[in-house]
C-alpha cells in the first residue's frame, strides 16, 4: 500500500509536474521501448491501409507475398499486434501510482489534478482523433482514466481479481452476448448481420480512398463518418480490456515493482519465466487455428462457438508477451552495458505524448495521398523499415530537445493547462548559460 502521509509543511506543497531528478528511467524506457512497437503496428495496420481491406483482398495479398514480406505477416500476430499497446496501457495505470503516491506525500487529493489532466488530454485527444488519425488511443485512455478514481483505495487482491476478470471474461462475455441472437437464428438476425457487414465495407472502402487520393479534408470526412460509424462499435468490445490493464499498472506503482527494480528482481525472473512459457502455449493456438483456416481445414463460420472460445486464448496471448517485454527489459536493465543501450529510448518516453502525435503526423505525411502517397505501395517488411528509421528519427530529435528543455512540446502544453500556469520550459543549466 502507499506510504504514510508525512506532516511536514515541505510534504504538503502545492502539485506540480514531476521534476527530472524524481523519474524512474526504467518507466521512461518501456515508455519508449511501447512507443516503437505501437509505432509499427499503426504503420502495418492503418497508414498502409490494411485495416481498410476486405478479407479477399488480404489473402490475396498474403498469397502473393515475398518470403521476407510472408515473415512480417506471419510474425506481426504473437510479436507486435496488440502487445506494446498492452505495456502503454499498463504504464498508464502504473502513471497514476505514481500521480496518486505524490498526492499523498503532499497531503494533498489526487482527484483535482488527475481530473484536470484527463480533462486536457481528452481534448487534445479528441482533436488528434478527428482532424489526424482515427486510431488514437488518448481520448479513450482520457475517458477511461475516471475509472481509477473508483479502484485506487481498493485492495491489491481487489484490484488483481478486477483486472483477471476484466481481461479474460470480459471479452468472452459482449462476444457471446453480441452473437447470441445470430446463435439463436433470431427474427431478422442474418439480415442484420448482412446489412451490418455491408455497411463496414461501404465504410472501410471510402475511407481508404479518400486516404489514398483524398485532401487532407477529405480524411477528415471520411474519417470521422467511419470512426462514429463503425470503429468505435469495434473499440468498445476493448475499453473493459483496456481497465483491466490499467489495474495491473496501479496494482504495479503501488508494490513500487520499478521504482525498486533491483529488490524485486526474483519476481520478474518468475515473471519473465510464466510469461514466457504462457506467451509460447498461446501464440502457438493462434499461430495453429490460423493455418487451419488459411488451408481451409477449419470454417470459422461454421464453427460459431470457435472465436468466442478462442479469445480469452488471444488476450493471454497479447498479456503474456506484452509481460515478457516488460520483465527482460527491466531484468537486462540491471546489466551496465544493456543499461547504457537501453537508455537511448528513456527521452523518447519522457516526452511519449509528443512522441505519439508526431508519429501520426510522419505517418498521414508520408502514406496518405496529401502526403508521398506511400498507402499500399510497400510491402510488409519495408514498411517495418520505414518505421523504424522514422522511429531512429524520433530518439535522435528526442534527445536534442531534452538536452535543452525540461519537457516535450506537447508536455509542456499539457501540464501548463493542468497546472493552471506557464511551466518553466528550459533547463536550469541552459538558462543558466543563457542568463551569464
Amino acid at each position: 500500500m502507499a506510504s504514510p502521509l508525512p506532516s511536514s509543511p515541505a510534504a504538503r506543497a502545492k502539485a506540480r509536474p514531476v521534476d527530472e531528478g524524481e523519474r524512474v528511467v526504467l518507466l521512461d524506457t518501456l515508455r519508449g521501448f511501447a512507443l516503437c512497437g505501437v509505432f509499427m503496428a499503426n504503420v502495418y495496420l492503418w497508414f498502409s491501409g490494411r485495416m481498410f481491406q476486405s478479407r479477399a483482398e488480404l489473402q490475396a495479398s498474403h498469397e502473393n507475398a515475398a518470403w521476407f514480406d510472408a515473415a512480417i505477416n506471419y510474425a506481426f500476430g504473437p510479436l507486435l499486434g496488440g502487445r506494446f499497446i498492452t505495456i502503454f496501457s499498463f504504464l498508464f495505470g502504473l502513471g497514476f501510482a505514481v500521480q496518486l503516491a505524490r498526492a499523498e506525500e503532499r497531503g494533498a487529493s489526487v482527484v483535482p489534478v488527475y481530473t484536470r489532466r484527463l480533462l486536457v488530454m481528452l481534448g487534445l485527444g479528441l482533436a488528434h482523433l478527428f482532424l489526424l488519425f482515427q486510431g488514437d488511443i488518448v481520448s479513450t485512455y482520457a475517458l477511461l482514466g475516471f475509472t481509477l478514481l473508483l479502484f485506487y483505495k481498493r485492495s491489491d487482491r481487489t484490484l488483481l481479481v478486477g483486472a483477471g476478470l476484466l481481461l479474460f471474461l470480459s471479452p468472452l462475455v459482449i462476444d457471446v452476448a453480441r452473437n447470441l441472437p445470430r446463435w439463436l437464428h433470431g427474427p431478422g438476425a442474418a439480415e442484420a448481420d448482412k446489412a451490418s457487414f455491408e455497411h463496414h465495407l461501404a465504410l472501410s472502402a471510402q475511407v481508404l480512398e479518400a486516404f489514398t487520393h483524398g485532401s487532407w479534408l477529405d480524411t477528415v470526412r471520411s474519417g470521422a463518418a467511419y470512426y462514429v460509424g463503425d470503429l468505435f462499435k469495434a473499440l468498445s468490445m476493448f475499453l473493459l480490456i483496456m481497465i483491466g490493464r490499467f489495474l495491473v499498472g496501479l496494482w504495479a506503482g503501488r508494490r513500487r515493482l520499478f521504482h525498486d527494480a533491483p529488490q524485486h528482481l526474483p519476481f520478474f525472473r518468475r515473471l519473465l519465466g510464466w510469461s514466457f512459457a504462457l506467451s509460447i502455449f498461446s501464440n502457438g493456438v493462434g499461430v495453429l487455428v490460423r493455418v487451419l483456416i488459411t488451408r481451409k481445414l477449419v470454417n470459422p463460420d461454421a464453427v460459431p462457438w470457435l472465436w468466442p472460445l478462442l479469445l480469452p486464448v488471444h488476450h493471454l496471448a497479447e498479456a503474456s508477451t506484452a509481460a515478457v517485454y516488460v520483465a527482460g527489459i527491466t531484468l537486462l536493465f540491471q546489466r551496465d552495458a544493456w543499461r547504457r543501450r537501453l537508455l537511448l529510448l528513456a527521452p523518447v518516453g519522457r516526452m511519449a505524448l509528443s512522441n505519439y502525435l508526431m508519429q501520426s503526423v510522419m505517418g498521414v505525411l508520408v502514406f496518405y495521398g496529401y502526403g508521398l502517397g506511400l498507402i499500399g505501395k510497400l510491402g510488409s517488411a519495408a514498411q517495418m523499415g520505414l518505421a523504424l528509421a522514422l522511429f531512429s528519427l524520433q530518439i535522435v530529435f528526442s534527445h536534442l530537445w531534452l538536452s535543452r528543455f525540461r519537457f516535450g512540446p506537447v508536455e509542456w502544453v499539457t501540464r501548463s493547462l493542468t497546472y493552471g500556469k506557464a511551466q518553466p520550459m528550459r533547463r536550469a543549466s541552459v538558462a543558466a548559460e543563457a542568463l551569464a
